[in-house]
């Protein structure tokens, strides 16, 4: 595959409900080389391809009298979150649910295929891949590793025996892994799960990995930004294949645009033979920094073809888009 990759971010999610088969398949006939699912996992132990664990945001379930009793508070990664979660379910009960639009203030259009929409588990989007009309790669996003860890999972055994079961072998290059936490992202690539190994990276954010490190050192923990030193990427470089960037953390917020500074991270980063994505391309004012919106009203469109041929010109090997149609046409 060449880059620079265009990976639609949970499927083409600008224009359907994110994670839905609709979505997945939408993103493949806009030419998208990869598709991203995110998994999480059910109390049986299956995959299951949702945001996060808590799925009140982005099914049915809430509406479901069935299931009032499984409400519940809990601490996920240090944040106590009140609602459904996956591993109090089984992947039985998950599949009679629906998939809801997660910001249907921004994305109303989406909000009219609620319902329409069952969840799917990895080893469907496994089928997916394999069906599809020309080589697809799947951009594995694994979510809260440690928190399922202590629930008694391990997702690096959980994906083997997904890609098992498919047919598919361990290190297929069609199997990219990625995650927040790259303790979860080294064991995979220990065990030979994925053909290439990637770090999520965000401004203004510490992994939970790192701070659980941290705290049982007593050391500070460090932060993602902190991390894209020359010393974090020789460290980096001697044990992952690429990083996933928040845009921000290529050029700062808002008013404080510095490109150059995103164009010596990228070049730091290849001298060291790292790949560089950047997420995610969106085409809402929200999204975009300020001097890529428009007057318009949050939901609407910026000046996003300006905004994603700026990221283009970085120099990254790929960007993740909830608009994969419009990130291949902006690709340089």
């Amino acid at each position: 595959m060449t880059p620079p990759l265009v990976i639609a971010h949970r499927g083409a999610s600008g224009y359907h409900p994110e994670h839905t088969r609709k979505a997945y398949l939408t993103a493949i006939e806009q030419g998208a080389d990869a598709i991203e699912p995110d998994l999480v996992i059910s109390r049986d132990g299956v995959l299951v391809i949702r945001h996060e664990n808590e799925i009140s945001g982005t099914t049915d379930v809430a509406s479901r009298p069935e299931f009032a009793h499984l409400l519940t508070t809990k601490v996920v990664d240090g944040e106590e979150l009140t609602g459904w979660f996956t591993e109090d379910f089984t992947w039985a009960e998950l599949s009679t649910l629906r998939c809801i639009e997660r910001v249907p203030q921004l994305r109303p259009q989406n909000a009219l295929e609620n319902g329409e929409y069952a969840m799917l588990r990895f080893i469907d989007l496994l089928e997916i891949a394999d069906q599809a009309p020309r080589k697809l790669t799947l951009v594995v996003e694994i979510k809260h590793p440690t928190y399922f860890a202590q629930q008694g999972f391990a997702f690096e055994d959980l994906i083997a025996q997904d890609l098992f079961l498919a047919g598919w072998h361990l290190n297929d290059s069609r199997i990219f892994i990625e995650s927040f936490e790259k303790s979860v992202v080294m064991r995979c690539k220990d065990k030979g799960v994925g053909a290439r190994h990637v770090y999520i990276m965000d401004f203004g954010y510490t992994a939970f990995d790192e701070v659980q490190w941290a705290l049982s050192e007593g050391v500070p923990s460090i932060s993602n930004l902190d991390e894209l030193s020359n010393a974090g990427l020789d460290i980096f470089a001697e044990k992952l294949d690429g990083v996933a960037l928040a845009w921000s953390l290529l050029m700062g917020r808002d008013s404080t645009l510095d490109v150059e500074q995103g164009r010596r991270i990228v070049e730091s980063a290849h001298q060291r033979g790292l790949t560089v994505w950047v997420w995610s391309l969106r085409i809402e004012n929200v999204f975009l920094p300020e001097e890529f919106r428009t007057d318009g009203a949050e939901h609407e469109p910026g000046k996003w073809e300006e905004f994603f041929a700026l990221l283009w010109s970085l120099g990254v090997d790929g960007v993740f888009s909830d608009f994969p149609d419009l990130a291949v046409r902006t690709r340089p």
